[in-house]
């Protein structure tokens, strides 16, 4: 697919074609001038109009569960597929060793954003808002039934009903350097402690966290 044709499928046509051809190289085809800085910014604008985006559709979500939407919704995943759809595998140039292979989803992603920071700089913040939102419309969508996680829900609860934050403690940390396990405990005030492993902080957090939430009966 050449640029001309991609130009019609995503329905831009940009004013500088040089910030087009920049958005789609990857760092391996040209190490000097490739994709990297647009991909910077093309994340905080992504950020931006999807979080802006989130606040109108679901003004009565608190903080932490816009946040997670949002972490759903711009991660490099998302980005991809997002990416894939509009076939910049067909566009983006890579280096020559790997084009006979499948175009790795990261590159994807990458390019994906360096695109949406390409149509800022060139076509301004309205335009690039509108590509975005019509893009990640079924994403918005579908996101709109993320649940808590037990780390939050056990949070909410324990600042509700006793002002102050769960309490949790590294117990142990076994296992090699490069697969650790971590057990950690977590109480509320008047419970006991409850445990919870996993193969990262966070894990074993969620897992004693939904421990503590059976126990109390607020799932």
């Amino acid at each position: 697919m050449n640029l001309i044709n991609f130009e019609k499928k995503i329905k831009i046509s940009f004013k500088n074609k040089k910030l087009l051809q920049r958005s789609l190289t990857h760092k391996s085809y040209d190490n000097k001038c490739n994709n990297e800085k647009l991909e910077f910014l093309g994340d905080r604008v992504l950020g931006f109009v999807i979080a802006k985006k989130l606040i109108e559709l679901y003004p009565d979500d608190n903080e932490g569960l816009l946040d997670k939407k949002l972490a759903l919704l711009v991660n490099k995943n998302t980005c991809a597929e997002i990416g894939f759809f509009i076939c910049l595998e067909k566009v983006v140039k890579i280096h020559p060793s790997n084009s006979q292979k499948k175009v790795e989803n990261k590159i994807i992603s990458d390019a994906c954003e360096a695109l949406i920071g390409a149509i800022f700089l060139d076509q301004g913040i309205k335009i690039v808002e509108n590509f975005i939102l019509k893009l990640w419309k079924n994403y918005l969508i579908k996101n709109k039934d993320v649940k808590k996680d037990p780390k939050t829900r056990l949070q909410e609860y324990s600042l509700e009903m006793f002002k102050q934050l769960p309490i949790y403690k590294l117990v142990q940390n076994t296992g090699p350097r490069h697969k650790p396990l971590f057990k950690i405990s977590v109480k509320v005030k008047n419970s006991k402690n409850y445990f919870g492993e996993g193969l990262s902080k966070k894990d074993a957090e969620q897992t004693a966290a939904l421990k503590l939430l059976e126990n109390l009966n607020i799932l």
